[in-house]
């Protein structure tokens, strides 16, 4: 919806942030350009065909689910860390950052810490020496946390609700 209020806009860098469902993967490559929300192997796997179909290199970043939380979606560290070889030969996902979303109910000194902890994940990952991933972007802050984000060193932040209002 919002790209169509927005058509008359040239030169807009369309960003999905949210779950990727499988079945809606390839809409998701035809439409947007960065895709915040990479939460498995197996949806990469699946972009990355999609992609070199479409002749498409979107720019992705990782989601990560850092602490416990039944209510999001992401890769657990390890699962991350053994995933990166296969990660690495993608050849159409530009893989540049990491993605976090802290749980509800932290308090200010657990939020720093969380996101000091994906700073800390991000920098662990490029001393890996990969040769096709090099995480520069983390993409972690929204509408309320963004500058606690930023002082931990988010260089993406999500304000939709600070822009548009609350969803309806």
């Amino acid at each position: 919806v919002k790209q169509q209020q927005l058509s008359d806009l040239k030169a807009v860098t369309w960003h999905f942030i949210g779950h990727v469902q499988s079945n809606k993967s390839r809409k998701v490559l035809e439409n947007f350009d960065w895709i915040h929300s990479v939460d498995s192997l197996k949806l990469a796997k699946r972009l990355d065909q999609q992609a070199a179909e479409l002749n498409r290199t979107p720019t992705c970043c990782l989601q990560v689910k850092l602490l416990s939380d039944p209510t999001k979606a992401g890769f657990a560290i390890n699962s991350l860390i053994a995933a990166l070889p296969e990660l690495d030969r993608l050849a159409h996902l530009n893989i540049v950052g990491l993605m976090v979303i802290p749980p509800y109910g932290l308090s200010p000194d657990q939020g720093r810490d969380f996101f000091g902890q994906a700073r800390s994940l991000a920098d662990e990952i490029n001393q890996m020496g990969l040769g096709n991933i090099k995480l520069e972007e983390l993409s972690m802050g929204m509408s309320g946390d963004f500058e606690m984000a930023i002082a931990a060193g988010a260089t993406l932040v999500r304000i939709g609700s600070g822009l548009f209002g609350q969803r309806q």
